[in-house]
């Protein structure tokens, strides 16, 4: 059997063969659970990310440490958020998803337990770090999970749940550890997530079934048609387990995940996405520091409280990230009278994001360079974060309709580039603005925002021959040699 044959979806299989296999296709019910219970898994993940954000200058005091010395605390644990997919993603394709999700979920309550207490700084960058890592599982495989157990028409709006649930984590996360760290400690907020991974983990194991299988892709005769799976036999660790050749296929997913960094649309998607998410630690981290100081003077739950403001922008970006998409996409499709995926077709939502959230980032830095009413900085910051969620998805599902077969290998490489970009912001964000001034440094941000997302004009015009160009190369070629 080749790579890419024995993962059912619906590119691969008409969807009457789905419906035809009574456990290609588990009910709706299944469906909303196991997905509802992974989003939960991204929303503490993204909550465990951003933590400390809120908490810099307490942890500067405890370890006698400088403000940009303790922003490594959120730098190392975004950045292994994102190099954990390159061991989870691999490991998914011979597992399964559901003994990955177990698994990370028990690294990350377990290093949570050892956060909560470090005696050193050294010990809670580590703590952090292995954190991250288990975090990490219920990121780059969501997607790929999405594209198993939804069909192409449903994708950008079961999509949105996905990323509505990672920005609510990064944006309501730093309200709740606000509230912690100022009514009890930091050791406290680590606590709180470790606990909370602890109730996801008793979730997973009622609610998560295996969206990912491994049967032959052919029609069934009706007397052949395998029994219906029951309850406690979806909930077996090896249904998605692939017994091929497994060292063979970390392998050969380990080199497929390096080959597509090299797919141009892979590239692209990772850079805006992680100029968004870089930005985002941007705004958060002066946000903490800037509102504490003259002639704010705020306590520190009014920072979290701030965080608010970006939801509602996060609230507002669920249509045009999700139904709208769709609604461009299947409508080209039936244009056309193919069903086909036009992943093309939804980067033309990118032009309502391209219009408020680069303003978003300029309206923010003035309003604070020049100490105004905090009413101006959360505008900015709504506007900025409407972006965030939005270009997210759009650019993220773009990519799985380019290579839904490879959706989580070519994640993988997203949430990588994502993550570095925004360990880089994270590490020299005091220094750049100390430098440049705040003005200066939202200006230069909004200029790249826009930079990267016009780069979406030749990807929407050139799209065919770039997936073509794709197609001759990597896994990609394999699948087509194998069809």
């Amino acid at each position: 059997m080749g790579e890419a044959e024995g993962k059912i979806s619906d590119l691969q299989l008409a969807e009457e063969e789905l419906k035809q296999h009574p456990n290609a296709k588990p009910p709706r019910s299944a469906k909303i659970t196991t997905y509802a219970t992974i989003c939960l898994f991204s929303f503490i993940a993204n909550v465990n990310g951003s933590n400390f954000t809120v908490a810099i200058v307490p942890l500067s005091k405890h370890f006698d440490i400088g403000n940009n010395r303790a922003t490594w605390l959120t730098g190392f644990n975004v950045l292994m958020f994102g190099l954990g997919n390159v061991i989870w993603v691999p490991l998914m394709r011979v597992l399964g998803k559901r003994p990955v999700y177990l698994i990370a979920l028990i690294v990350f309550v377990a290093a949570n337990a050892w956060s909560t207490r470090a005696t050193t700084f050294g010990s809670l960058l580590g703590g952090r770090m292995i954190a991250g890592f288990g975090a990490s599982a219920a990121d780059a495989t969501v997607p790929s999970a999405v594209a198993d157990m939804f069909f192409l028409d449903q994708r950008g709006h079961c999509m949105m749940f996905f990323h509505f649930a990672l920005s609510s984590g990064i944006f309501l996360g730093p309200l709740i550890n606000a509230y912690v760290v100022q009514l009890h400690s930091w050791r406290t907020s680590c606590e709180w997530i470790g606990i909370a991974g602890g109730v996801i983990f008793v979730l997973a194991l009622l609610f998560i079934r295996e969206p990912q299988y491994n049967l032959e892709r052919r029609q069934w005769p009706e007397d052949q048609i395998p029994a219906k799976r029951t309850y406690t036999g979806w909930l077996s660790l090896t249904v998605g387990l692939n017994r091929d050749k497994p060292a063979r296929r970390f392998f050969i997913t380990f080199w497929d995940i390096l080959c597509m960094a090299f797919y141009p649309p892979v590239f692209w998607v990772g850079c805006p996405v992680g100029m968004f998410v870089g930005w985002t630690i941007v705004i958060q981290v002066t946000a903490a520091q800037i509102f504490l100081r003259p002639p704010y003077l705020w306590q520190l739950h009014s920072v979290g409280i701030f965080s608010i403001s970006a939801w509602i922008g996060v609230i507002l970006s669920f249509y045009i990230g999700g139904k709208l998409i769709d609604f461009v996409a299947n409508r080209a499709r039936r244009h056309d009278h193919t069903i086909k995926p036009k992943p093309e077709k939804r980067l033309l939502a990118l032009i309502v994001p391209f219009i408020l959230s680069p303003v978003g980032l300029i309206i923010y830095g003035q309003c604070m360079a020049h100490h105004t009413l905090w009413v101006g900085q959360a505008f900015g910051y709504a506007m900025h974060s409407f972006g965030f969620t939005a270009v997210s998805n759009i650019a993220v599902t773009f990519a799985v309709d380019c290579y839904q077969v490879y959706a989580g290998e070519a994640l993988v490489i997203v949430f990588v580039i994502r993550n570095i970009i925004a360990l880089v912001c994270s590490f020299y964000t005091n220094e750049w603005i100390g430098k440049d001034g705040l003005q200066a440094v939202t200006g230069t941000m909004a200029s790249l925002e826009w930079t990267l997302l016009l780069v979406a004009v030749p990807m929407y015009l050139f799209s065919r021959q770039i997936l073509s160009f794709t197609d001759s190369y990597g896994p990609m070629k394999r699948v087509h040699r194998e069809s």
